[in-house]
């Protein structure tokens, strides 16, 4: 597998991980909220762009993402 698409898994599961810590869920509820508003998707589109800003700016990022799309976390 090319590094750049490992770089880009490794990030998401940062992100998945943190966004748990932060929400206090599971990996596995994190990982099913972000899908289901399409944050996930956001990432994958932007990583070019996410992976450079710290970690917490795009947790509150997709937090907002994910409650303008409906999410009540």
């Amino acid at each position: 597998m090319a590094a750049s698409i490992l770089n880009k898994i490794e990030y998401l599961v940062l992100l998945v991980a943190a966004f748990a810590a932060q929400c206090k869920i599971s990996e596995a509820e994190a990982y099913r909220y972000l899908s289901r508003y399409g944050a996930l998707a956001l990432c994958e589109k932007h990583y070019g762009i996410m992976h450079t800003l710290s970690l917490e700016e795009n947790l509150q990022t997709l937090q907002a993402y994910c409650q303008k799309k409906g999410g009540t976390l």
